[in-house]
């Protein structure tokens, strides 16, 4: 377990290098995405109204990049600089302590919700708001006045407990909502037989999971509901134990996760939150007392050891026997016989034999019913976790020898307690949308504050896989040029996505490639209701060269085609018939190809260049030909620099790219070896030379 000292320095460490992939992994696509010739020009949305005033467009859409002018900048160089910067300080704070300071993480949180305004729906995914959300929180956990031993300041735990609140909402409400939604696949609990397929761009190992057996994919549905629902309760448990173990079943299960999906900095972002269960806050009374008790009573230490002891059991009791009734397995160990024992493995057998089958053993409206109780329960225990936290800040604040530092802890504690508050009060109106019956009864002064700071995402809800998509086969485009309408076809290959049936799904941790993930977005609806599908299709009949590099290098497509179109198919994996997982993996290394495909039919009618229904679809959005216009001169040293740069970053690899940002800042930066002797925490830092 880590001082708290430790656990916010580390929180901090880890939320500076999510910033740098965040910030490195989007600059690398602006052009292509944003540019002026990209699939959705920034420039469109920043357009001054000539009838409006400066301020007024700022309220209207608060970011920096209505400055750009000032500093002879385009709209698309002005998104490189803020990436620029944030890069920067988000590398200085891998690098140094001192730069994780309330200047540095206000300015990332400022640079980067800048770029989210103008992001569209290439930024709106939910990981990050989630890193608005937590990037806010940083400015709250750094300011605290620096101490020099690694116990922190007394008001840490306030900070860290907002982390540790955001965490709980997070999982909480990612569990609730897969069952309020009633899929039919999480009541089934079938839905991991088609995650693996389904989901955006998977791993290698993807391939592997989807084969699991049917028992054991509805055996990690019922544990993704455990880790998600009940288990986040114990992340406001004082007892160290109960939180340790919630920290290891969340962490393993992001782990698992990054293992068989790419989901950029997202579950890495979410490991950094769990870090707040990490820190050491006892029982409020301990810092007080255990010393002289230590010396004089070891009774006392051998009644809280005991009572401990006592509620970890009950905890575990009460777990065992809810899992029990509510999820619900058909036991049938009377078939074990000799025959069968011989054709397979006896533990795998038993395991087939006795866990049986799966099923939830509540109905909706009963879940329903029962959020009605655990939503306003798990607000209770919030604001009690709370008040608890902040009374013990207030003891440590009293137990600092120094006059002026007790006086500064004191009034730091204070506004820290204030801010806290307040933001619970907040995360209530999205949290409680869970319940219709709870978010009726929140405050309207608190519903008042949340419509004010809305638009700033300081808080935000939550719902991660709400419905499982992709059953039956996973939806995938593929999109097609040529000279002529009656073909030759040839197919434009993407980077990452799923498109070639003979390519090995890649592993992308951290990076997101952002129109690989819309491909498939689009995929689950029509071109109607994405109109940048129909602008990448036009940029590709130009010939677009900031496009194209978002896209594999094609070699059959030298020139830009005459006409573009669409395909829908339906992708699955390939199987393999086995009777052993010995032969599995003998079989499995043999494998060529990853998937097989089938026609589905036509997403995109077949389009020219001057296609007259394509040139007012786009006029429409306000993405045709017509708005292109004509790109005003930028001569200004500033504006040549960033140019520069593109052009010699424009042929690296994201994903390389990041991995040496990162290692880079890593090498330089200060490290803390943390060793435990004698009861104590000894830490030793090391500057590298």
């Amino acid at each position: 377990m880590w001082p708290c000292g430790l656990g916010k320095e580390m929180f901090l460490l880890s939320m500076g290098s999510i910033y740098l992939f965040a910030f490195a992994s989007l600059y690398m696509q602006i052009p292509g995405l944003f540019g002026d010739n990209g699939l959705l020009p920034v420039r469109n949305i920043l357009r001054r109204d000539n009838k409006a005033s400066l301020m007024e467009d700022i309220r209207r859409r608060p970011t920096l990049l209505w400055f750009i002018d000032d500093l002879g900048l385009t709209a698309q160089t002005g998104m490189s600089l803020l990436c620029i910067i944030g890069v920067y300080l988000s590398v200085m704070c891998i690098v140094s302590k001192g730069w994780r300071s309330i200047f540095s993480f206000s300015f990332m949180w400022i640079l980067y919700f800048s770029l989210y305004q103008v992001g569209q729906t290439f930024l709106w995914f939910q990981w990050d708001i989630l890193l608005l959300e937590a990037g806010f929180l940083c400015i709250i956990v750094s300011l605290s006045k620096n101490s020099r031993n690694s116990a922190g300041s007394p008001n840490d735990l306030i900070s860290l407990w907002l982390v540790k609140w955001l965490l709980f909402r997070l999982m909480f409400a990612s569990g609730v909502v897969k069952l309020t939604s009633g899929c039919p696949t999480w009541w089934e609990l079938t839905a991991l037989n088609w995650h693996y397929e389904s989901q955006c761009i998977p791993t290698p190992l993807a391939w592997f999971a989807h084969h699991l057996p049917s028992w054991f994919q509805r055996f990690s549905v019922m544990m993704t509901f455990v880790i998600e629902i009940p288990i986040p309760f114990l992340f406001f448990s004082p007892i160290r134990s109960l939180r340790m173990f919630a920290f290891y079943l969340q962490v393993t299960f992001q782990l698992l996760i990054i293992a068989t999906g790419n989901y950029n900095f997202f579950n890495l972002l979410t490991i950094a939150l769990c870090l707040s269960l990490l820190h050491d806050n006892g029982l409020p009374f301990t810092g007080i007392l255990s010393c002289e008790l230590k010396r004089r009573c070891r009774v006392f230490n051998v009644i809280v050891n005991t009572i401990r002891k006592l509620i970890v059991l009950v905890v575990a009791f009460v777990f065992v026997y809810w899992i029990q009734h509510l999820f619900l397995v058909e036991f049938d160990s009377k078939n074990i016989i000799i025959t069968k024992i011989g054709q397979e493995s006896l533990f795998q057998f038993i395991l087939i034999q006795t866990l049986g089958v799966f099923f939830l053993g509540f109905t909706y409206s009963q879940f329903v019913v029962a959020l009605k109780t655990i939503v306003p329960f798990s607000i209770w225990v919030g604001a009690l976790s709370l008040g608890f936290v902040i009374f013990q800040s207030l003891l440590r604040c009293c137990q600092q020898e120094q006059v002026l530092d007790k006086i500064f802890s004191l009034v730091l504690c204070c506004v820290k307690a204030g801010v806290a508050i307040w933001l619970f009060s907040i995360s209530l109106v999205p949290y409680s949308a869970l319940d219709e019956d709870t978010q009726h009864n929140v405050w309207p002064v608190v519903r008042k504050w949340h419509s004010q700071i809305d638009q700033f995402h300081i808080v935000n809800s939550y719902g991660l896989f709400r419905r499982m998509t992709g059953v039956g086969g996973r939806p995938e485009i593929g999109i097609e040029g040529s000279d002529s309408l009656d073909g030759p076809w040839q197919e434009y290959n993407f980077k990452y996505k799923p498109g070639d049936v003979n390519n090995l799904p890649p592993f992308l941790l951290p990076h997101q490639p952002r129109l690989d993930w819309q491909m498939w977005f689009a995929a689950l609806g029509s071109y109607h209701h994405n109109p940048w599908f129909v602008h990448l299709a036009y940029r590709l009949l130009s010939g677009e060269r900031a496009v194209l590099d978002l896209m594999a290098k094609n070699q059959t497509l030298k020139k830009p085609p005459r006409y573009v179109r669409a395909i829908l198919y339906k992708y699955h994996y390939t199987k393999v018939s086995c009777n052993s997982l010995i032969e599995f993996v003998r079989k499995a290394r043999k494998v060529k190809s990853f998937w097989w495909r089938e026609y589905s039919g036509e997403y995109l009618p077949p389009l020219s260049k001057s296609e007259p229904s394509m040139l007012q679809f786009l006029n429409h959005y306000g993405l045709g030909p017509s708005k292109d216009g004509v790109t005003i001169s930028r001569t200004g040293y500033l504006h040549h620099t960033l140019l520069f740069i593109r052009s010699y970053l424009r042929a690296s690899d994201a994903w390389i790219l990041l991995g040496s940002l990162f290692f880079l800042a890593f090498a330089f930066s200060d490290s803390y070896i943390c060793h435990f002797k004698g009861g104590r925490y000894i830490f030793y830092k090391v500057h590298l030379p």
